[in-house]
């Protein structure tokens, strides 16, 4: 600064126009200074505010950048957790389904055993048929030959062809033939009504104290003589002396013969004999004994209508029942059921040969892909 002003006192001397004019050239050349260093400043404070914020966006991104790859790595952390853990939960997955897969062989194994054992000792549907039929053949001749109830072992042949049709085997025509001859047989033999004879002979045991014995029997007494008006006391006193007397002695013309005379106790031993006769005869009526039933109860007749008042209408109706079931037809011979039984047991055994040849080998465990 010093510098031009002594430029101006050194050039005093020139000329005031060249002076003049230097002056403005100083004063443009100062203008010009001036101008540059403010735009240099200028310059300079927008380059550094440039810079400064180029700085802070730079500090900004950087530190998002790390806030971000702070989050990244502790999600990755997690992540890594999580997967150890699935890590172990898959293995232990594993274990458990390898520990399954060998339990699930070892149980189809087990299952391939068992159906193998139970179609070796398990029955077939004909073979369960045929133990039922042979049961009921079994009760059927039971019946006969213990109770000789032909309607009862009817029935259960009847039963039995049905449980036979109804599977419709080839191999059954045998049985049903030896089933259908047994039931002809059976429907041959005359219908016994053994409930309603036993009814019967309960009511007749029942009736058996009640009947009035023969000794017993009273005549109607003769019919005295009615007294008159106009008769005086004397003659209806002797009327009725003279009916007394008359009654004391009694003459009686019969033509059977006379009722015998039983003592209280031989009348007590009557009633219970007769009554044994009757349970005896329902006895022989079980067990189709046409012999013996007919001899009780033509016994049991022959004492009613001897021993008892047959006036009355109790031992009438007695002696008529006696006399109708003595006489009911009974079978001399009843058929048994041998050979439909054999014929049963027959294919039964060759049932179990069959399945014995015929059970199949057990089938291989399946196993679970991996």
């Amino acid at each position: 600064m010093s510098a031009p002003l002594e430029s101006d006192r050194g050039d005093a001397s020139a000329p005031p126009d060249a002076a003049q004019a230097a002056r403005v050239a100083a004063r443009s050349a100062r203008v010009l200074a001036r101008s540059a260093v403010l735009g240099l400043v200028a310059v300079a404070a927008a380059a550094f505010y440039a810079w400064f914020d180029l700085h802070r966006d730079v500090v900004g991104l950087r530190t998002e950048v790390a806030e971000r790859l702070t989050a990244a790595d502790a999600a990755d952390a997690q992540a890594r957790a999580r997967e150890s853990d699935l890590g172990n939960v898959q293995r232990e997955i594993q274990a458990k389904l390898t520990l399954l897969e060998a339990r699930l062989a070892e149980s189809q194994s087990q299952q391939a055993a068992l159906d193998a054992l139970y179609r070796e000792l398990a029955p077939s549907r004909e073979a369960i048929a045929l133990t039922e039929v042979e049961q009921i053949l079994s009760l059927a001749s039971q019946q006969l030959t213990l109770a000789g109830n032909v309607q009862a072992a009817l029935a259960a042949l009847q039963l039995a062809d049905g449980k036979l049709a109804r599977l419709d085997r080839p191999q059954f025509t045998p049985l049903r033939r030896e089933l259908a001859r047994d039931m002809d047989r059976l429907k041959a033999v005359p219908y016994v009504d053994v409930a309603g004879i036993s009814l019967r002979l309960d009511q007749a045991l029942a009736a058996v104290d009640d009947l009035p014995l023969a000794r017993d029997e009273r005549l109607p007494p003769p019919p005295r003589e009615g007294a008159r008006p106009d008769d005086p006391r004397w003659m209806t006193f002797l009327r009725n002396v003279w009916a007394d007397l008359r009654g004391i002695v009694r003459i009686e013309v019969s033509d059977r013969p006379a009722a015998p005379l039983l003592t209280p106790q031989e009348t007590y031993f009557l009633r219970e004999n007769l009554r044994l006769r009757v349970l005896a005869a329902r006895l022989a009526l079980l067990s189709r004994d046409e012999r013996a039933f007919r001899a009780d109860m033509t016994a049991a007749r022959q004492w009613v209508e001897r021993y008892f008042d047959t006036r009355t209408q109790g031992v009438q109706t007695l002696a008529s029942t006696l006399a109708q079931l003595g006489a009911t037809p009974m079978a001399a011979d009843i058929p048994d059921l041998a050979r439909s039984l054999e014929a049963v047991r027959t294919l039964r055994a060759a049932g179990e040969r069959g399945d014995r040849a015929l059970v199949p080998a057990a089938p291989a465990p399946a196993t679970r892909a991996k």
